[in-house]
């Protein structure tokens, strides 16, 4: 287990969040919207990684799932949700400038930075991505009860 995994597993589930690039919705047939917090799931297919993982993620009882265009609504969702430990799904670029991102505003705020835990897409180029989705629900998981919580 990384470090930051570790963090993960110490973090409550209540004190996470979930990012993921709308890049993973299946395009040719997402019911999806978007609004001022990024692509709201339509769950129009079962088949798709965006309904997923955002669905486990609520399940198991996620403070908030960010389904993103890009980092900069990514670092204003974290500014605004304020977790303690982030599972992020992105392509290497994204990645990058969404950690620093994250980093700077943490250091300009004096706030605790928090735990990040990356799941890399499988294959990139901005439309109809693919992410390993059974390693992502793993680590959204992790530390949490085996039950999901109860809404």
């Amino acid at each position: 287990m990384t470090a930051e995994e570790e963090q993960l597993k110490d973090t409550p589930v209540g004190e996470r969040v979930l990012l993921l690039p709308h890049c993973l919705r299946k395009v040719e047939s997402c019911k999806a919207t978007y609004d001022a917090r990024g692509l709201q799931c339509a769950r129009c297919r079962d088949d798709c990684a965006v309904n997923l993982l955002t669905a486990r993620a609520k399940e198991l009882g996620y403070k908030g799932v960010c389904v993103a265009p890009g980092g900069r609504l990514a670092v204003s969702f974290i500014r605004e949700i304020r977790p303690r430990a982030v599972v992020a799904v992105a392509c290497a670029r994204e990645l990058v400038e969404g950690v620093q991102g994250v980093e700077a505003q943490a250091a300009a705020e004096g706030v605790e930075f928090p735990a990040i835990v990356v799941v890399p897409l499988l294959k990139d180029g901005c439309v109809n991505t693919e992410v390993d989705v059974m390693k992502a629900i793993e680590l959204l998981g992790i530390g949490c009860q085996t039950e999901p919580a109860r809404s």
